[in-house]
This record gives C-alpha cells, sequence and structure tokens, in this order.
C-alpha cells in the first residue's frame, strides 16, 4: 500500500471517529433533556400567541399543571345554559398539545345557539340528552337527539348549536382539537356590531324594524 493512501485512510477513519463523537453528545444531549421537551406547560404570565404560550421553565412545572377538577360540578344554569372551558387558560398542561375540553350544562329550554369554532373541530359526549346539529357547507342540516353516552363530531368551521327540549337539565362533555378554540356566535356576529342596520338589512334580508329589536337586545348599535 502506498504511503499516501494509508495517511488518506487514516485521516478519513479520523474525520468518522469526529462525526460520531459530536452525534454521541448530541444523543446524550438529547435524552438529558428529554423530560423538557415531552411538554410545554403554559406560562400563563408570558405572551399568548396563534402558536400558544411559552413554556414555564422545568422548575415551575408541578402536576397541577396537567390536572383540571373544573368539569366535575356542573355549571350555573341560572341564565339557561353554562359554558365551563378547560383550555389552556384553565389548564397549562395542554399549551402546545392541540386539544382540549369543556362542559355544557343546559337548564330545560336551554340553547347554545349557532355558532363555530374556526379553528377547531369539536366533539361533544352527551351525558344526558338534547337535540344536535349542525349545517353543512352545502346547506345541508344533521340534526339528532342525543341521549346519554352518544358521541357528535362537528366539522371544523361549521355551524352547531345544542338545545334542550327536555324539562330536566341537560349536559354533555366536549373536546376540542385547539389548546384554545375560537368561537364566534352568528346572533352575536350579526347583531351585536356597530353596523348601520340598514346594511345588516341588505345583507340578511330582514325587516329592518327585527334588525332594531335584535340589535336592542343583544347591544348592537347602527
Amino acid at each position: 500500500m502506498k504511503k499516501g493512501s494509508h495517511h488518506q485512510i487514516c485521516e478519513n477513519a479520523s474525520i468518522w471517529q469526529i462525526l460520531f463523537l459530536f452525534s454521541l453528545i448530541f444523543l446524550i444531549d438529547s435524552t438529558s433533556h428529554a423530560s423538557v421537551s415531552d411538554f410545554c406547560a403554559a406560562n400563563l404570565k408570558g405572551p399568548d400567541s396563534p402558536l400558544g404560550y411559552t413554556c414555564k421553565k422545568p422548575a415551575g412545572v408541578t402536576v397541577s399543571d396537567f390536572v383540571f377538577s373544573g368539569l366535575a360540578k356542573g355549571g350555573n344554569t341560572t341564565n339557561i345554559i353554562s359554558v365551563t372551558p378547560a383550555f389552556v387558560a384553565q389548564f397549562p398542561g395542554v399549551n402546545g398539545l392541540g386539544i382540549s375540553m369543556a362542559r355544557l350544562d343546559l337548564a330545560p329550554g336551554g340553547v347554545i345557539p349557532f355558532h363555530t369554532h374556526p379553528g377547531a373541530l369539536e366533539v361533544l359526549v352527551v351525558t344526558r340528552g338534547f337535540d344536535s346539529g349542525f349545517v353543512s357547507s352545502a346547506n345541508l342540516v344533521y340534526l339528532k337527539a342525543l341521549h346519554k353516552g352518544e358521541i357528535m363530531v362537528f366539522p371544523q368551521g361549521l355551524l352547531h348549536f345544542q338545545v334542550n327540549v327536555a324539562k330536566i337539565h341537560s349536559n354533555a362533555f366536549v373536546s376540542f382539537s385547539s389548546t384554545s378554540p375560537s368561537l364566534q356566535i352568528l346572533d352575536f356576529a350579526l347583531f351585536a356590531n356597530d353596523l348601520p342596520s340598514e346594511l345588516v338589512m341588505q345583507t340578511t334580508f330582514l325587516e329592518l324594524a327585527t334588525i332594531k329589536k335584535l340589535k336592542g337586545v343583544l347591544g348592537g348599535t347602527g
């Protein structure tokens, strides 16, 4: 073997040894920080953003960040309905995980009006029945009287609602594909704003008197 070739082989071996050493250091470093990257418990004192909250420092994370007891107790339905959220603002441990929950409680006659979650799909698990449905983008209606133990899914962004037609309270648990699902209620979007009533009339085909009445009830102006 030529002397130059032997030198080249040794040089290549040294390069591979260096690369292996760097890989080993990276692996050890990644393993030592695994407990940090497993989760990102929300630092609720920090800024919120579309990507979520910043992470708490590991030393400040406790088991309480991963436990939320607020859904165990029924909400106050004095105002017909009650929604108890377990979003990231109440449940820091879900930060960055793309999931959250809520509890719905409806008094007899309670209605959760047409609304949508633009950034999340919703799965509803019924514990005491009510009617629920959604409308597709093709204006097809999917309506069902739901009973205890049944599950219904509401695709992301579609208008949906719940109505308790029974003479007893009803409730359900809801899961969202977001840690902080957005909410837009159709009635408020139409009548709790400051758009001129004449413009709302043009875009909804409702009578002007009806629009002004609804604006008065929901706090809109114009």
